[in-house]
C-alpha cells in the first residue's frame, strides 16, 4: 500500500513531508507527498499527517545542498512555491532520481525524467514570475510613513522579491501584502526582513494613506495620461509586456489611459 504523507503549502510542510518520506525507506512507488489544501484522496493509500518543524526542513536543505548542490537546492526551493499541487510528489521524486545517479549532484541535468522535468519547470515559472514583479510592485506611503504593497501572485514569491527590494530600501519601513496566499513580507529600517502570515490584520489601516501620497499618486496618473497617445494604442502589444493580473494593483493602470 502507498504511504502519502499530508502536508502543508509552505516550504517548511513540503520539506517535512520529505524528510518523513525519505526516513521511511520506502521506494518512490511507494510513497507520495499530497498538500493539506488540494487533497483528492486515492483508492489502495495511507494517509498520514506530517508534523511540520523547522528542524526536519533544515535536515532536507542540508541533505540537499551537500548531495545535489546548491543550484539543485534553488531549483527545488523555488519548485516549491510554485501553485501546482504536484510539486511535493516531483520533488520527492527529484531527490530519489538523485540516488540512483553516480555523481547526483547533475540531477537537473536528467530532464529526460519527468518528475526532474517538472521541478526545473517550476522553477523557472517562479523565478519568471518574481523576475516581473520585480518591476511591477508599486509601494504606497501610509500615514505612518510605512511604505506599503499589495500583491496578486500566482505563486508563493515574496521571498524572492523581498532580498531585492532589501538591498534598495535599507533604510524604510515597508511590507508587501500577498492577497493570494495572505502572507506578508515586513521589513525595518536597518533590520532584516521576516515573512509573515495574515493573522488579525487590519486592512483599514492601509486605506489611509499620507497627504503626500496622494498628490504624488494624481500626478503619477496625469503623467501617463499626458505621454499616452490614443491613437497609436496596441492593447495586444501591451499585453506581451504587461499581463491583465498585473495592472490592478498598479496604480497608473487603474486609470484609463
Amino acid at each position: 500500500m502507498k504511504t502519502v504523507y499530508l502536508c502543508n503549502n509552505t516550504v517548511t510542510g513540503i520539506f517535512s513531508a520529505v524528510y518523513d518520506a525519505w526516513k521511511s525507506g520506502k521506494r518512490e512507488e511507494e510513497c507520495g507527498i499530497a498538500l493539506r489544501e488540494t487533497l483528492e484522496q486515492e483508492l489502495l493509500c495511507e494517509y498520514r499527517k506530517t508534523e511540520e518543524t523547522e528542524r526536519k526542513a533544515q535536515a532536507v536543505e542540508r541533505l540537499i545542498r551537500k548531495h545535489l548542490g546548491v543550484k539543485a537546492y534553488w531549483d527545488i526551493y523555488h519548485a516549491s512555491l510554485s501553485e501546482d499541487k504536484e510539486k511535493g510528489n516531483v520533488i520527492l521524486g527529484t531527490m530519489m532520481e538523485a540516488r540512483k545517479l553516480s555523481d547526483s549532484r547533475r540531477i537537473m541535468e536528467h530532464l529526460s525524467n519527468p518528475k526532474v522535468e517538472k521541478v526545473f519547470e517550476l522553477s523557472r515559472n517562479v523565478g519568471g514570475e518574481a523576475h516581473s514583479y520585480r518591476g511591477f510592485v508599486r509601494f504606497k506611503e501610509l500615514e505612518n510613513g510605512i511604505l506599503y504593497s499589495e500583491i496578486s501572485p500566482k505563486n508563493q514569491i515574496l521571498t524572492c522579491i523581498a532580498p531585492h527590494f532589501a538591498d534598495r530600501l535599507p533604510m524604510e519601513n515597508w511590507m508587501i501584502y500577498d492577497k493570494t496566499h495572505q502572507m506578508f513580507v515586513v521589513h525595518e529600517a536597518q533590520k532584516k526582513w521576516v515573512l509573515v502570515w495574515d493573522e488579525g490584520f487590519d486592512r483599514t489601516m492601509t486605506e489611509r494613506i499620507s497627504e503626500k501620497e496622494s498628490a504624488y499618486e494624481e500626478l503619477w496618473k496625469s503623467f501617463c495620461r499626458t505621454i499616452a497617445i490614443r491613437e497609436r494604442r496596441n492593447l495586444k502589444g501591451q499585453l506581451q509586456h504587461l499581463p491583465l493580473r498585473y495592472r490592478y494593483d498598479m496604480v497608473e493602470m487603474r486609470v484609463e489611459i
